[in-house]
């Protein structure tokens, strides 16, 4: 480890969470983005709502989930940083953020839409890692080295084991071009959030409130244009699903994303969110009833094996830090 990335890494546990702990929200983050497909599969059924209007919805209830949240804080003093956040750099922050979740989240349900699910799960999430490997080296100089290259590369396979091999899907271009589109904006999301976090930059609860704020503008109108209200025979059952969506997957998931990702390095951040197919093909078939086949236990096996080994690696890192004194 050189001398910059031990000082960050000691300047990063002084001013926000500790790497385990933040390994730890990821890994719930993850986890809990896999139930909002299976949460979506059951609105479509039980309602008309489209990809916009949901995901609006997801926007919107987040945003009052968290404000809810932040109105039922106790005080506390704001987190000491290495350089106070202007006003303008905030307003920067606020705005790239959102922006760039709203491209993530829209494209890929347009995506899922037009490519099916498995080639714009296994697109999306594929380019991912590979986007902000190469974002990070050439914008934070963040290197993974042999072994991080290898768990990567495990990862990317076993996702395209455990999504294509569970399941078959056409490959239609403009569903691919929806679904980089979504990768690219998934990549801005994580590098933004490190180098801000780098920096610094903003409480992680404030971050996502405004980023679900941001998309729940910009989204507005396109779900006026689908159909803002859904129309059926279930209103208990689309609200609760709703009000789900908004809670786990949505306020709680993202604001541990937002936390995770300021601290821990970009590349090992989008591998364990790869826990979100796990995640989806463990509710498939455990409470959708889809037969558990070879593929989905040896895709879950090779991309838990990868989070895991990244994990370890950024918790041996952090710990070594530590240990080693920084030069004033």
């Amino acid at each position: 480890m050189t001398y910059a990335q031990r000082a960050e890494s000691v300047a990063n546990q002084q001013s926000g969470p500790s790497v385990r702990r933040s390994l730890v929200f990821l890994i719930i983050a993850g986890a809990a983005w896999g139930t909002a497909g299976a949460a979506a599969s059951l609105l479509y059924r039980v309602s008309d709502l489209g990809p916009a209007a949901l995901t609006f919805w997801r926007c919107a209830g987040g945003l009052v989930v968290l404000l809810v949240a932040r109105g039922l804080r106790r005080p506390r003093p704001a987190p000491r940083t290495r350089a106070g956040e202007r006003p303008g750099r905030a307003a920067l922050r606020i705005a790239a953020t959102g922006v760039v979740f709203t491209v993530f989240q829209a494209a890929y349900f347009a995506a899922v839409q037009d490519t099916g699910l498995a080639v714009g799960t296994v697109v999306t999430l594929g380019a991912g890692p590979v986007l902000i490997a190469l974002g990070a080296w050439l914008t934070l100089g963040e290197r993974l080295g042999g072994g991080g290259s290898a768990a990567v590369a495990g990862a990317l396979g076993g996702l395209v084991v455990l999504v294509l091999g569970s399941g078959g899907g056409a490959v239609r271009p403009a569903g691919v071009c929806w679904a980089l589109l979504s990768a690219l904006g998934y990549a801005a999301m994580t590098l933004l959030t490190r180098r801000f976090g780098r920096n610094g930059g903003g409480d992680a609860l404030s971050t996502t409130a405004w980023s679900f704020a941001v998309g729940t503008v910009v989204l507005l109108p396109f779900a006026l244009a689908e159909g803002l209200l859904p129309r059926t025979a279930d209103t208990a059952d689309v609200i609760g699903l709703l009000a789900y969506v908004a809670v786990v997957p949505t306020a709680l998931a993202y604001a541990l994303y937002f936390t995770g990702a300021a601290v821990i390095r970009s590349a090992t951040v989008s591998v364990i969110m790869l826990l979100e197919p796990v995640s989806a093909a463990v509710i498939a078939v455990t409470v959708l009833g889809e037969q558990l086949t070879t593929a989905t236990v040896l895709g879950t096996l090779l991309l838990l094996t990868a989070v895991a080994g990244l994990a370890y690696g950024e918790a041996r890192a952090a710990a070594l830090a530590r240990r080693q004194p920084v030069p004033a």
